[in-house]
């Protein structure tokens, strides 16, 4: 499949508003994104606006505020998706096709079931939460990220293992919490199956706690994916960091400022895998 051939679907509801940066991020890589409202798939529109999932070949939740994070962030977002497209996500993971959800997309993919989805491409309740802040706060702040995957995750492939990355952070719940009964006994098995995508360090690569972990998530965990490798959620935002000029000290470097930005990876290692793989 050419580059420009591979079609992305950046889904949106009310109160998305970082469809514009990803829709961008996808497109300078040479992908074909299409902006797409939830209403398009499941057929609440004119019919000469109506979308199929499955003509996509990769699925994006951007950041955001859906429906206000009224009950829960993601959670209203998440329970309109699963009311009328349970069947349809489900085949598109099955067909091995890539799903990324960054900041309010990866509380929808949580809500969803879809993360961390330890026996199933879709649970039935949510396994995770992405609670409030440990600070209490709204923290919009550069986080350093150490890529932790040994290579199930499509979404990096292109990043070295261990490499720190920056990419900032723009959230009130992203908390990642799980059930208290089975946490360790959970969080090692995000480890042992090579779940766990990026941790929260410091700028020396070390892990720390606050303000390098901006919301106490545990174990200092900044993105996940599925047993698969195909569906990927994380607070930071890849897309704002596209290129190098949008990092905060890009004038006190001497890198190109027109050349990649830490989040490129992820989108480069997207497109490159649909590109081989289909």
């Amino acid at each position: 499949m050419k580059l420009n051939d591979i079609r992305v679907c950046v889904l949106r509801i009310e109160g998305t508003n970082c469809e514009d940066e990803t829709y961008s991020a996808f497109k300078e890589t040479g992908t074909n994104p299409e902006r797409v409202h939830l209403k398009q798939l499941i057929g609440a529109c004119p019919s000469s606006m109506r979308r199929d999932l499955s003509e996509y070949d990769i699925l994006a939740l951007p950041g955001g505020f859906s429906a206000g994070d009224y009950v829960r962030a993601g959670a209203i977002f998440a329970a309109r998706m699963k009311s009328a497209l349970s069947s349809e996500l489900i085949e598109f993971v099955l067909d091995e096709k890539p799903v990324i959800g960054i900041c309010n997309g990866f509380q929808i993919l949580v809500e969803l079931g879809m993360l961390p989805a330890f026996d199933e491409v879709m649970t039935k309740e949510p396994q995770a939460a992405l609670a409030t802040n440990a600070s209490g706060r709204f923290e919009c702040i550069p986080t350093f990220l150490r890529h932790e995957n040994r290579g199930k995750s499509v979404f990096t492939r292109t990043l070295p293992k261990g490499k720190t990355v920056m990419f900032p952070s723009a959230h009130a719940e992203g908390n990642l919490m799980l059930p208290t009964e089975k946490k360790e006994k959970l969080l090692d098995r995000l480890t042992e199956e090579d779940q766990i995508v990026f941790r929260y360090v410091d700028p020396s690569g070390e892990y720390g706690g606050y303000p390098w972990n901006p919301n106490g998530s545990v174990r200092n965990i900044a993105g996940i994916c599925n047993p698969i490798g195909n569906v990927l959620g994380l607070m930071p935002h890849p897309e704002r960091v596209f290129h190098r000029y949008t990092h905060p000290d890009w004038t006190r470097t001497k890198n190109d400022p027109n050349g990649a930005g830490d989040g490129r990876a992820v989108f480069q290692s997207v497109a490159e895998y649909v590109k081989r793989k289909f």
